[in-house]
């Protein structure tokens, strides 16, 4: 998938994969990529630094966890986090119906 694509939708991406648990970041990245059918691998480099801008914003918090034997930072949603993330959900609904009907109204015209 382009990268670019997903520029201004991480965000929403992050708080729905941390939605039903905590995770640390491996496993998140592991997420984006199980839940998107392989579509979506992310690196670490635009993950972690997203994360700690959302914990910053307070959309998540995190605390130091073994997780397999190894010390990692797990990452939780808060209560702003879970009204972010219905908000993204409802933006992301108007955004794709808007572009869908644009896009159904070029094809009807050229068939």
């Amino acid at each position: 998938m382009n990268p670019d694509a997903l520029r201004g939708h991480m965000d929403a991406l992050l708080l729905s994969v941390l939605e039903r648990e905590p995770l640390h970041g491996y496993a998140i990245i592991e997420a984006l990529q199980r839940r998107s059918g392989g579509a979506l691998n992310v690196p670490t480099g635009t993950v972690y630094p997203a994360l700690r801008r959302l914990e910053r914003v307070g959309y998540l918090s995190s605390e130091w966890a073994t997780v397999g034997g190894r010390k990692r930072r797990t990452y939780r949603l808060t209560g702003a986090g879970r009204r972010q993330l219905e908000g993204e959900r409802t933006a992301w609904q108007e955004f794709a119906g808007v572009i869908g009907s644009v896009l159904k109204a070029e094809s009807a015209a050229l068939g």
